[in-house]
């Protein structure tokens, strides 16, 4: 091995040492920020995802219910609420649970939001009585009064 010169070797080394650093510096940094990111990629995916199917999963609910409440006449009023409702169960039943990577997963859920509030603001009458849900929101969950 050759002996270093005495005076540039021993400064390139220092000043070389510290690219060295900075370089394993940043890949440390690099891995750890990407493992981490991955993580809390994957945390806000999963609350996300899980909002989602919970006003997917609300809306279909209040659309079986007012499908079994509604009576099976012929009547204009109560045949275009059914068209409606089974409609919104028919957008519900066809959205992409599974694939987060679908590419109209937002639209489609705009949709489904839209045709929600087609039944949700027209007034279900049924027979003679009016019904109301009246929903209160509580520590341990939602409770539901029909009155």
């Amino acid at each position: 091995m050759a002996a270093p010169s005495a005076g540039s070797d021993m400064f390139d080394e220092i000043v070389m040492a510290e690219d060295r650093f900075h370089g394993e510096g940043y890949q440390e940094g690099y891995a750890e920020g990407s493992h981490a990111g991955a993580a809390e990629g994957r945390r806000c995916g999963a609350l996300h995802g899980a909002k989602i199917g919970s006003e997917i999963g609300s809306y279909l609910g209040f659309a079986l219910t007012w499908q079994h409440l509604l009576p099976k006449c012929t009547d204009e009023k109560n045949s275009k609420k059914m068209r409606a409702l089974d409609s919104l169960i028919g957008m519900i039943q066809k959205f992409p649970y599974e694939d987060p990577t679908y590419e109209k997963l937002q639209d489609d859920l705009e949709k489904i939001r839209g045709k929600f509030k087609q039944p949700k603001t027209s007034a279900f009458i049924v027979g003679r009585v009016t019904m109301k849900i009246l929903i209160l929101q509580s520590a341990p969950g939602l409770v539901a009064f029909v009155f």
